[in-house]
């Protein structure tokens, strides 16, 4: 008589949890990436969120993996998309200094 209950409750929370880590790791991203996307296109930005990154480490004369730049993407996408527009613009006005001198 009790698995008649318990195994009904079992299945709906497997059912749950499996959706709720489907949708937080790759639903998620997917939209996140999507929108960092759209609002580079909006800006006219032809760089993609790798290259944005790469340059403005590169600037700054650090340099990074191919993996730390893989998750410094991903994080900068999930938690401080606008990140991307800021380091856009540090590297247009670092080209625009050297350009002066």
């Amino acid at each position: 008589m009790a698995s008649v209950i318990v195994i009904p409750i079992i299945l709906v929370a497997i059912i749950g949890l499996s959706g709720y880590l489907i949708y937080k790791y790759f639903v998620f991203d997917l939209l996140c990436k999507r929108s960092v996307n759209r609002t580079l296109e909006n800006y006219k930005i032809k760089k993609t969120p790798t290259q944005i990154i790469r340059e403005y480490y590169e600037n700054k004369g650090d340099s990074l993996s191919d993996k730390e730049i893989q998750n410094l993407e991903k994080n900068y996408r999930q938690k401080e998309p606008d990140q991307f527009l800021a380091m856009y613009d540090a590297i247009r006005n670092n080209l625009k200094n050297n350009e002066k001198d």
